[in-house]
């Protein structure tokens, strides 16, 4: 697929991007899957929202509906037909059916989603013509570096999970060490 946005249309989309990935080190840093998001209002950011259903223990509680969620707020409605969400991990279904219901304009997003993603990976809500509400999509702005902050979590916390499989092995028969 060729980029056809402009060199200032693919700076802006960095550059809430990376206000995005601010929001996915603050869910790294309370021990939640690194997914950030951000809301974009007439180009200020008016929401941002990061990963924390395991804190909350709520299901919902994913970056984009925090970022939908306070966007409602600072707008006094849920509908957000001038709002972009930049988001750094590929909507699932249940998020892109909330930014479906919220009428959002654009949603721009960085690293795919080969399991859950409902943007296109593994199933595409937003090309479903029969839809009241159709919402455009950009895919892969800052891919790499979305997806990195990913595969490192991921990477750490296998290698903190064999680290305490070795440690109860251990404790369990000292005479195997």
């Amino acid at each position: 697929m060729t980029d056809t946005r402009t060199a200032q249309e693919i700076a802006r989309d960095e550059h809430y991007m990376r206000a995005a990935m601010e929001e996915a080190r603050l869910a790294e840093a309370a021990g939640e899957v690194p997914v950030g998001a951000v809301v974009v209002w007439n180009d200020a950011i008016i929401a941002r929202g990061h990963n924390l259903p395991i804190k909350s223990m709520d299901p919902s509680a994913h970056a984009e509906m925090q970022a939908l969620r306070a966007a409602a707020q600072v707008l006094g409605n849920y509908r957000m037909p001038e709002c972009e969400l930049y988001v750094t991990l590929e909507p699932c279904a249940m998020c892109s059916g909330a930014i479906l219901h919220a009428r959002l304009r654009h949603v721009v997003f960085g690293a795919a989603d080969p399991k859950t993603g409902a943007a296109g990976s593994v199933v595409n809500l937003f090309e479903q013509a029969q839809l009241n509400h159709q919402t455009t999509i950009t895919n892969g702005v800052l891919a790499g570096e979305c997806g990195q902050m990913l595969k490192d979590f991921f990477g750490a916390r296998r290698r903190a999970q064999k680290a305490a499989l070795l440690a109860a092995r251990a404790a369990a028969d000292p005479e195997q060490t």
